[in-house]
């Protein structure tokens, strides 16, 4: 009798177990999400080019920016970048053996071989913002701005800077598939070849088609991902400069500000808007406030409203401060993160408008552009989808950074 064991009851012994069960199973949905995750991301990058408007716009804001500040600095070219700049050539040579940097513009210092590198930079410019051959132009176009950026460092501001950076990561995208010489040259070739047999391909020919086009859709998609990260680390990190500030906690930064000399494009009105301090208060702490919630605000319809406002703050840091170069620089860069539903919507007023005067009509190879926003694949170039069934209309709207639900 003494050895005998009371037995345990049913209930308590799987009781025992149960915890051991519960934590596997949640084990198992953190492992699936995990893998649900990285499929979303490879899916994102490997399936077909991303923002390819927002990348269109940025090519061209900055192509035209860049454009408008060489022609506004032409008169001043030789003092800034030229022989004659108190910056010589030999004093850039000492920089950049220590940082690294160079430029075309120290290869000689012959006035006329300046001034063909400067009217090759209008050029580039041009070029590049008009989307010829934008492959090279891209590269031209980086080669330039970081020529001239270095060229006379101390020169520059922040928004020599944004532009340097973004004209490097342009390199790497699809800028010119929409809104450009390529897109059209593409597009009327597609008209033309629409009755013409395909070409037949060896199997390795389509292999390294597919590859090629693979490749490029993935360095296309990582460049904008690194350009809206870059844009995000910049807005984060200039609010939490700000807050650390005491006249940023106070609501002062701006009046000092409005009363600096240097950036008093026209007093009179620098000292209007100084008037109203509590207006004044209140623009610092919205300021503060969204530069550091915009990285957290990107996933939802919250950041058409902040992109707004941070419209209105780079306009009025443009007019007030004297800054247009850098506010221009930071407008741009907000494209993209607009959709690219956003940017095939713009056009539609005026053609509907156009088409009721009956000043415009569809171009060959152009109704698609109506309904929906075009694929968002290499032009001309079929999947591995589309090699094996027929070709059909593509009416799902174009990936964007992020998916957005309505």
């Amino acid at each position: 009798m003494g050895n005998e064991q009371t037995p345990q009851p049913p209930s308590a012994a799987a009781t025992s177990h149960r915890p051991t069960a519960q934590e596997t199973s949640i084990a198992d949905t953190a492992h699936r999400w995990l893998l649900d995750r990285i499929g979303d991301l490879w899916t994102l990058l490997t399936d077909r080019p991303i923002s390819l408007y927002a990348a269109s716009v940025l090519r061209i804001g900055y192509g035209l920016l860049y454009l408008i500040f060489l022609l506004r600095e032409f008169p001043h070219r030789d003092e800034i970048w030229g022989p004659g700049s108190p910056w010589t050539p030999v004093l850039a040579q000492q920089l950049f053996d220590q940082t690294g940097w160079n430029s075309v513009l120290i290869l000689s210092d012959s006035r006329a071989y300046f001034e063909l590198c400067y009217v090759t930079a209008l050029l580039t410019s041009a070029l590049f913002t008009l989307g010829w051959r934008t492959r090279a132009t891209s590269f031209l176009f980086a080669v330039v701005v970081a020529s001239f950026h270095a060229r006379s460092i101390f020169m520059t501001d922040g928004g020599d800077n944004l532009i340097l950076l973004m004209a490097l990561y342009l390199v790497l995208t699809a800028c010119g598939r929409r809104w450009s010489l390529d897109a059209r040259r593409e597009r009327l070739r597609t008209a033309r070849a629409d009755n013409a047999p395909e070409p037949v391909r060896s199997l390795y020919a389509r292999q390294l088609l597919d590859a090629r086009t693979t490749l490029t859709t993935v360095v296309h998609n990582c460049a904008i991902l690194v350009i809206a990260a870059q844009v995000c680390f910049l807005y984060g990190s200039a609010g939490l400069y700000k807050i650390q500030g005491p006249t940023w906690g106070g609501g002062t930064a701006l009046h000092y500000a409005l009363n600096l000399e240097l950036f008093q494009p026209w007093p009179a009105l620098s000292h209007l808007v100084d008037e109203y301090p509590m207006v004044i208060a209140i623009a610092g702490y919205v300021t503060v406030l969204l530069q550091v919630a915009f990285p957290f605000v990107l996933f939802g319809k919250l950041k058409y409203p902040v992109l707004t406002v941070l419209l209105g703050m780079h306009v009025g840091i443009a007019v007030l401060l004297g800054l247009p170069l850098f506010s221009g620089a930071m407008i741009i860069a907000d494209a993209v993160f607009l959709p690219d539903r956003f940017y095939a919507f713009l056009p539609r007023p005026w053609r509907r408008a156009a088409r009721r005067t009956g000043m415009w009509r569809p171009a060959p190879g152009r109704a698609a552009e109506f309904g929906s926003v075009p694929p968002q694949g290499r032009p001309g170039v079929p999947d591995s989808k589309q090699q094996i069934t027929p070709a059909r209309s593509d009416t799902t709207p174009a990936t964007t950074l992020a998916p957005e639900r309505s």
